[in-house]
């Protein structure tokens, strides 16, 4: 066949394929959409009407001429199979996938009829049924309601949208075809009208992949809990890491199938290692001294200090601590402690002349145990009233003055109006301690020593930025019955004044502190006064009236990485032992945050003033000259020469991680006729002398895991010390102490 012939009888067929190309097929020539069944798109249909069949929105003849679906539906099940009849024993006709849309044009006892279509043959009625998935999910979701007029959005109240009919998909309507009819807002209390406005349904291009649906069933991985989420990811981290989610820590909860949801437990650990070097006078041995050549009544007072505490804390919370406080929490923490001590004197470290002069002993104390159980909240804001019980820390004003430590207890507490208020109630007795390491020893009875406290704060009050406290605490001590004795063989009650023989107080303290700063000054204060009974004290032998002042302040101010500290305190002193009268004050158990005390010589170190060294000038880690047995074991002794102290101190930021501190106090006692009594000499002078220190702290981490401390401090002797103790050479202490936290 020639060429030319090809060309004459392919003409025709080239002319009919393009006739037919341009002439647009019946409507039963359809197109199955296997994304969505109910939406088929003919053939000739231009771009806009496949946009709105894809937007889901019905044409106004669908909606006038055809049966009108009730409801769009979207499958969420993995497979939906589709039946003749609304019965699972009928034939199957079709399936559905997860994520397919259908209309649903009737709904019969949980079967909702839908249409699928059948290639070329039209559409066919078949039933799906609701049910429910494995976890209780709908098999079936309302996707969107598909019946509705022409006005329905229009007379939706609140709303000045509806649909257009004259808007061109793609284009926004005309100016002129905005409409002047006002509709109300919906906003409660607003009247200010808008006009409606016509809305374009959006070109879509079916062409394009399909957005995502918003309701889709998300895929889901199960975790056990919320706080776990990350750990289904990946995420997971080691038990001895502190710094990220750790279930030791408090970050996820515990034994969650036999105590239930909302249990933390958290594990902190301390090991707190010191080593002191001192020297202070230290008294003679009676019998004989191991240091030749003594003719005096004071010996050799070199001594060092080895102690080393691992403090275990193990908490047990439920609640959610971020916002509000935990409903429970149960708390145990004891402490192991091992200490080393070297002295140069005999009798110094026990009362038996063969103890030698080392001492090496351990012991486990018990400094926490208590239930703490929330009560209630009284506002939306958290605030609450709480009840702890068993033996606990408490501290009876912000730098401890007159009370801190860990005594077994009740305790209500909580707060008020957004926390601006808040108070505590108590009732503690006091634990017996242990003599050489001074924690808890739970192994004995508890002191017939109680207090009562009541306390209230107030923030922002006299100004902003300072908190007020007043407190009222009474002190019944009824240890009149027998002596009591230390560990290592001397008398610790009644200490070794007078006759030595017991007593008993009743003492009510009233005190009004506060703590915060007036505009670049940070001021620390508290002022007590105490009253009571003595019925019979061992000096003077007689009831003594108890009529006794305290004060102390200390205001400094920042100036950018150098802090400038100002320190003042008083305490009233007695005139008389024997005038009826006890003036000098003193504490439960003290133990001040004030004036450099970490570094200080006077307040870190007990010297020892009378009874062979029974009776202290004051207690270690004390400022007042209370003149007791110790501070852990002792009485309180209002008898005492007071104190009056005025000092300078500065901390030093060099880095963010190292910093620098240095006090001067200059020490007096108010009176020191109770001194001449007790040395039977006359009354030595009150210039006490002056204490200087300094000292450093460095965090190699800059945070508080890894501490490490070092002071030096010297007392400078006034004329009063070198009349009480005429040594040559001059008292001081040097320690050096690491911290590790976990």
């Amino acid at each position: 066949m020639n060429k030319k012939l090809f060309h004459l009888r392919m003409r025709p067929l080239v002319a009919g394929l393009i006739i037919a190309g341009l002439v647009p097929l019946p409507a039963w020539a359809q197109i199955r959409a296997d994304i969505r069944p109910s939406l088929v798109a003919q053939l000739g249909q231009t771009v806009e009407k496949v946009s709105r069949k894809v937007a889901g929105i019905p044409e106004v003849t669908e909606l006038e001429n055809a049966e009108r679906p009730l409801v769009m539906l979207q499958v969420f099940e993995n497979r939906s199979v589709v039946y003749a009849k609304p019965d699972k024993d009928s034939r199957a006709i079709g399936e559905f996938f997860k994520g397919q849309l259908l209309d649903a044009f009737e709904e019969k006892n949980g079967w909702y009829r839908i249409r699928i279509q059948d290639s070329l043959l039209g559409s066919t009625n078949g039933w799906i049924q609701q049910g429910s998935r494995q976890f209780g999910e709908q098999a079936l979701g309302v996707f969107a309601p598909r019946a509705f007029s022409a006005d329905v959005l229009m007379e939706q109240p609140g709303t000045g949208i509806r649909p257009s009919h004259n808007a061109t998909p793609g284009v926004l309507p005309q100016k002129a075809e905005v409409q002047t009819q006002q509709v109300q807002r919906a906003i409660p209390g607003r009247d200010t009208p808008i006009a409606p406005r016509d809305v374009a349904i959006p070109v879509i291009d079916p062409s394009q992949v399909p957005p995502p649906q918003p309701n889709l069933p998300r895929e889901t991985v199960a975790v056990p809990d919320r706080w776990r989420i990350m750990q289904s990811l990946g995420f997971k981290f080691p038990l001895f890491d502190p710094y990220n989610q750790n279930v030791i820590k408090g970050d996820l909860p515990v034994l969650q199938d036999t105590l239930g949801p909302d249990w933390f437990f958290n594990l902190g650990v301390i090991a707190d290692t010191l080593y002191e070097q001192r020297n202070f006078p230290v008294p003679v041995p009676p019998a004989t001294s191991t240091t030749g050549g003594q003719a005096n009544i004071f010996g050799n007072g070199d001594q060092s200090i080895f102690a080393h505490n691992l403090i275990v804390s193990l908490s047990l919370t439920k609640g959610n601590t971020t916002f509000k406080p935990p409903d429970y929490e149960f708390r145990l923490t004891p402490v192991f402690n091992y200490t080393d001590v070297r002295v140069n004197e005999d009798r110094l470290l026990k009362i038996a002349s063969s103890s030698g002069e080392v001492r090496r002993e351990g012991f486990v104390g018990i400094q926490e145990a208590f239930v703490d159980v929330h009560l209630r909240n009284v506002s939306d804001r958290y605030d609450f009233d709480s009840l702890r019980v068993g033996i606990q820390p408490f501290i009876s004003d912000f730098r401890g003055f007159l009370f801190q430590d860990l005594p077994m207890g009740i305790r209500l507490f909580g707060n008020r109006n957004n926390n601006i208020y808040q108070y505590n109630i108590g009732y503690f007795k006091r634990v017996e301690k242990d003599t050489n390491s001074g924690l808890n020893d739970i192994r004995q009875d508890l002191r017939d020593d109680d207090f009562f406290v009541a306390n209230l704060y107030r923030q922002d009050f006299p100004f902003l930025g300072f908190t007020s406290q007043v407190s009222y605490i009474h002190n019944r001590n009824d240890e009149d019955g027998e002596r009591y004795f230390d560990a290592n063989g001397f008398l610790a009650r009644p200490s070794s004044l007078g006759d030595q023989k017991p007593f008993a107080y009743h003492v009510d303290y009233f005190g009004l502190s506060g703590d915060g700063h007036y505009g670049r000054m940070n001021i620390t204060t508290s002022t007590y006064y105490a009253t009571g009974k003595t019925d019979r004290h061992p000096l003077a032998q007689r009831e003594q009236d108890i009529d006794a002042f305290f004060h102390a302040t200390e205001v400094s101010r920042d100036f950018d990485w150098f802090r400038l500290r100002g320190s003042f305190l008083y305490a009233s002193g007695d005139e008389d032992p024997f005038d009826g009268k006890a003036e000098g004050f003193d504490a439960i158990f003290e133990n001040p945050q004030f004036a450099g005390a970490d570094t200080s010589f006077f307040i870190r170190q007990n010297i020892p003033l009378v009874g062979g060294g029974g009776v202290a000038l004051s207690g270690r880690n004390g400022v007042l000259p209370s003149l007791r047995s110790s501070k852990e074991q002792g009485q309180s002794n209002f008898i005492n020469p007071g104190l009056l102290l005025v000092g300078i101190g500065a901390d030093i930021d060099v880095l963010p991680e190292l910093r620098l501190v240095a006090n001067v106090n200059k020490l007096e006692f108010e009176n020191t006729n109770v001194l001449g009594v007790l040395r039977q000499q006359r009354p030595p002078s009150t210039d006490l002398g002056i204490d200087a220190s300094v000292g450093f702290q460095y965090r190699p981490f800059f945070s508080q895991n890894v501490v490490i401390n070092g002071s030096f401090a010297k007392l400078l002797p006034g004329k009063g010390y070198k009349e009480l103790f005429p040594d040559d050479k001059d008292p001081y202490s040097f320690l050096f102490n690491v911290i590790f936290s976990f």
